[in-house]
C-alpha cells in the first residue's frame, strides 16, 4: 500500500517499492541470476531492499518538488541525477526540484551507505516509483477538481484535453487527502523519457563556483568554538602528559583545551588562534600501532605474504611480473571536518557523512548516550573518494563537545589529513600467465595487502546477505570485498585470484574503486605483457580475449576514436586499458610524452564507456575523467611515504597529485548508448586507466613498470611530527 504523510497543505509521499501494475517496469534494480556471481553493488542493493521504498517526496504550495535522498554528495554528482529522476516523472522542470541529505535514518538499515558505485543503481527505481506516486496524486486531485479523466502531466501542471489546466501547487493540498482515489502509479517507459539521458549541468554548480555552497564549516551553529587537535607524532599515539597547558590557555583568543583520545584539543575564537595554540602545546606521547614501520619493512612484509610460483610452469610458457603499490591518501578538498552540540540529555552532528547510521551509533557509544537521543545531519562534502565512509571527524567533534561542555567546530588541517587520515593500503602483487600454442591458458594472481577497514558499514551489509553470496562462507569482509569486485573481462583459462591481508595497524579504508585499482591495474600491465610475448598487437588480443559483444563494442570504440597504432614521435606511446565492475565496463587509450622518464605526461587520452542506461551523460563523462586524473596521479607520481610510524606528507605540494599542467588538454568521452538499469560509474575508469598509463610508460621507455607511483622520490622537507 502507499503510505502517505498527510503536512497539510503540501503533499508528502513515501512510495512503494514495486509498481502495482503487473505491466509497469519494475522499481528496484534487475539482480544477476543465481548461478551468476554477484557483484558488490548486487550485495548490497539486496541488503537495501526491504527499506528501498522508504524515500519521501514533498511538492510544496509554490510548485516545487523536494526530494530526501538517504545518500551523500560528495561531488560526484547524486543530487543532479537523483532531481533528473524526479522531473523526469513529474514533468516538472529540473529547477523547480530540491533534493536535499536526509539525516542519519536507522529505520533504513542498510540503505544509507553511499560507496560501491551504488547509489544510481539502487535508487534509480524507488525513485521513479515515489515521483510515480506524487504524480498519480496529484493527477487525481486536479480530476476530481476539473472533473474529467482525460489528463496529462507537463511543465508542472496537470491539463486537461480542452486545455484548462492547473499547477501542481495549486494542487498539493488537495492530493494530500488520504480519501482522495488514485489510479495506478506506473513510472514512465523509458522510451519516453525527456530529462533522463540528456547531458546536464550539476544543479549545485553556481553555488559551489560562487562560493554559495555550504560545507560543514560553512554551517553557523549558535556558540561552536573553533577547534583544532594536535596529533601525535605516530599513528594512534595517546597522550601522557600536557607540559604547558597553563601557559596555552593564556594565549590570545584560548578559550578551552581538552585531552581526548586522539590528542589534545584547543578550542578558541578563531581558527588561526586555535592553530596557533595547539602548536604550541608540549606534549609528552605515547606510543603508537605502527611505530617501528617503514615503508622498506612493510614491503618486506607484504612481499613475505604472497608466496612466490616457484619453478617454470609444467605445460607452456610463463609471464611472470610482480608489483608494488604504495599508500594513497584520499586528500579530498575539503580536509575532515564536524560540528558536534553535545548536552547532558542529547547530541546534535554535522558532518558530510557517507554511513551516518553507522556514525550516529559510535557518536551515542562516545558520550554515553542512546543512539535515539543523537541527531546526525548529512552535509554535502567537498570530496570524499571513500574517505567519509568513516566518521572519525563527527565522533572526535563529539568528544570534545563533552569535554568541553559546548558546541565547537572542528577542523583538521590538511597535514592531519594526510597523516592521520585514511589511506588506501600498500600491497604487493605476484602474477603467473601461463600461454601455450599461442592462447592463453591460466592466470594466477596472488596479492598481499595491508589490512583494509572495512568498519564503517559495508561489512555489516554483507554479513546481512551472506546467506545469498556464493563466495561468502566464512570469508573474511575483505576477501567477500575483493572476490566480489576484482573480476576479469577476458577469457584467460583457468583464473585464480587470492588476497592475504596484513594486519599492521595503519589508518586504512576503501579508497577510490577499493582493490580494482591495484589488481586489475596489474592485471592490463599484465595482458599488454602477454601480447608482447605472443607477438601480438595489444588491442587485438584483448579484442579476441573479452567475454561479451558489449565489451568489444567499447573497446573498439575507444581504438578508433582514439586511432590505435597511429604513429608518435620518438619518446610518446600509446597505452589501452580496460575493466568491466558493477554492470559498466569501460576503455582507455591514452598517449604519454616520456622523453624525460622522470616527467612522463599523458597527453592525450580517448575513453569509451558503456553504463546500460546514463541518468546524466555529461556527469559521466566528469566520472570518466575523475578516473584518468586518479590514474595519472597514482601511477606517475602520488602515493606516501611511511618512517618510522608516519606518512612524510603532510601537504598538496608534497602528495604529487595531478595538477592542472599533467592533465591532457585532449580528452573525449564517447558513451554509447544504453537502456535498461544503470550501471554504477564512480569507480570504474581508475583501473582501466592505471592499466592504459602503465602501459604506455612501458611502451615509450622500452621498460616494465613494476613498482608504483613510477618516480616517487622524497623530494621536499617533511614537516615537523
Amino acid at each position: 500500500m502507499l503510505a502517505l504523510l498527510v503536512a497539510a497543505p503540501t503533499l508528502t509521499v513515501a512510495g512503494e517499492l514495486l509498481s502495482a501494475s503487473p505491466d509497469a517496469e519494475a522499481a528496484i534494480p534487475s539482480l544477476p541470476e543465481p548461478a551468476e556471481i554477484l557483484d558488490l553493488g548486487d550485495v548490497l542493493i539486496l541488503a537495501g531492499t526491504p527499506t528501498a521504498h522508504m524515500l519521501v517526496l514533498r511538492v510544496d504550495l509554490d510548485g516545487t518538488a523536494t526530494l530526501r535522498l538517504p545518500r551523500a554528495e560528495v561531488g560526484q554528482g547524486i543530487t543532479t541525477a537523483a532531481a533528473m529522476l524526479v522531473a523526469e516523472e513529474l514533468d516538472l522542470p529540473l529547477a523547480r526540484v530540491r533534493v536535499e541529505l536526509d539525516d542519519a535514518r536507522p529505520e533504513l538499515l542498510f540503505n544509507q551507505l553511499t560507496g560501491s558505485s551504488n547509489t544510481i543503481r539502487s535508487v534509480y527505481g524507488p525513485i521513479r516509483q515515489v515521483a510515480a506516486n506524487a504524480r498519480a496524486r496529484l493527477v487525481a486531485a486536479a480530476a476530481a477538481r476539473l472533473r474529467t479523466g482525460s489528463l496529462s502531466t507537463r511543465d508542472g501542471e496537470v491539463v486537461a484535453a480542452d486545455g484548462r489546466r492547473v499547477g501542481y501547487g495549486e494542487l498539493a493540498a488537495a492530493a494530500a487527502e488520504p480519501s482522495l482515489v488514485i489510479g495506478i502509479a506506473t513510472p514512465k517507459r523509458e522510451r519516453d523519457f525527456r530529462v533522463v539521458g540528456t547531458p546536464t549541468s550539476r544543479v549545485d554548480a553556481r553555488a559551489m563556483v560562487t562560493g554559495q555552497q555550504k560545507y560543514t564549516l560553512d554551517i553557523q551553529v549558535p556558540g561552536a568554538l573553533p577547534t583544532m587537535v594536535r596529533r601525535p607524532p605516530t599513528i594512534n599515539g595517546t597522550v601522557r602528559a600536557v607540559r604547558n597547558e597553563a601557559a596555552v590557555r593564556a594565549m590570545p583568543g584560548v578559550v578551552d583545551v581538552a585531552v581526548v583520545p586522539t590528542g589534545v584539543a584547543v578550542l578558541a575564537e578563531t581558527f588561526g588562534q586555535a592553530l596557533d595554540a595547539k602548536e604550541a602545546l608540549e606534549v609528552d606521547w605515547g606510543p603508537g600501532t605502527v611505530d617501528a614501520e617503514s615503508d622498506s619493512t612493510i614491503r618486506a612484509k607484504l612481499r613475505a605474504a604472497a608466496p612466490g610460483f616457484g619453478g617454470p610452469p609444467l605445460l607452456g610458457k610463463a609471464v611472470d611480473a610482480e608489483f608494488d603499490f604504495a599508500f594513497v591518501s584520499h586528500a579530498p578538498m575539503e580536509t575532515n571536518s564536524a560540528i558536534a552540540d553535545v548536552r547532558a540529555d542529547r547530541a546534535e552532528v554535522w558532518s558530510a557523512l557517507k554511513s551516518p547510521i553507522q556514525v550516529k551509533q559510535q557518536v551515542a557509544e562516545a558520550v554515553g548516550l542512546p543512539a535515539d537521543k543523537v541527531v546526525v545531519h548529512v552535509v554535502q562534502g567537498g570530496g570524499s573518494f571513500g574517505r567519509r565512509l568513516f566518521g572519525d571527524a563527527a565522533v572526535e567533534a563529539a568528544r570534545i563537545s563533552k569535554a568541553a561542555g559546548r558546541p565547537v567546530k572542528l577542523m583538521w588541517s590538511r597535514i592531519d589529513d594526510m597523516r592521520h587520515g585514511r589511506a588506501r593500503a600498500a600491497s604487493h602483487h605476484k602474477l603467473r600467465a601461463v600461454h601455450a600454442l599461442g592462447a592463453v591458458v591460466s592466470i594466477e594472481h596472488r596479492v598481499a595487502s595491508v589490512e583494509t577497514d572495512f568498519g564503517h558499514g559495508v561489512g555489516d551489509a554483507i554479513t546481512a546477505e551472506a546467506a545469498q553470496l556464493p563466495v561468502a562462507g566464512n570469508l573474511t569482509f575483505a576477501n567477500v570485498v575483493f572476490l566480489t569486485t576484482v573480476k576479469s573481462p577476458y577469457n584467460l583459462g583457468v583464473t585464480t585470484r587470492t588476497l592475504t591481508e596484513v594486519p599492521l595497524g595503519f589508518h586504512t579504508g576503501s579508497w577510490r574503486s577499493v582493490y580494482s585499482a591495484s589488481a586489475r591495474g596489474a592485471e592490463e600491465v599484465v595482458v599488454d605483457e602477454i601480447a608482447r610475448a605472443l607477438g601480438r598487437d595489444p588491442v587485438a588480443l584483448r579484442r579476441e580475449l573479452l567475454k561479451s559483444d558489449r565489451q568489444r563494442a567499447v573497446l573498439a570504440k575507444a581504438a578508433a576514436e582514439g586511432q590505435w597504432g597511429r604513429a608518435l614521435p620518438a619518446g610518446f606511446a600509446q597505452g589501452i586499458g580496460f575493466h568491466d565492475e558493477y554492470k559498466s565496463c569501460t576503455a582507455y587509450l591514452v598517449e604519454v610524452d616520456a622523453r624525460d622518464p622522470r616527467a612522463p605526461r599523458v597527453v592525450r587520452a580517448t575513453i569509451a564507456v558503456d553504463v546500460g542506461r546514463a541518468v546524466n551523460p555529461r556527469g559521466l563523462e566528469s566520472q570518466m575523467l575523475g578516473g584518468l586524473t586518479d590514474g595519472i596521479s597514482t601511477v606517475l607520481r602520488a602515493g606516501l611515504h611511511i618512517d618510522r610510524g608516519l606518512p612524510l606528507e603532510g601537504s598538496y605540494s608534497q602528495f604529487h597529485y595531478a595538477r592542472q599542467k599533467d592533465s591532457p588538454t585532449d580528452v573525449r568521452v564517447f558513451v554509447l548508448p544504453g537502456t535498461g538499469d544503470p550501471g554504477g560509474a564512480g569507480e570504474l575508469g581508475v583501473p582501466a586507466a592505471v592499466g592504459a598509463i602503465a602501459n604506455a610508460y612501458a611502451r615509450a621507455t622500452g621498460t616494465r613498470p613494476r613498482s608504483f607511483p613510477i618516480n616517487f622520490p622524497v623530494d621536499f622537507e617533511p614537516f615537523p611530527r
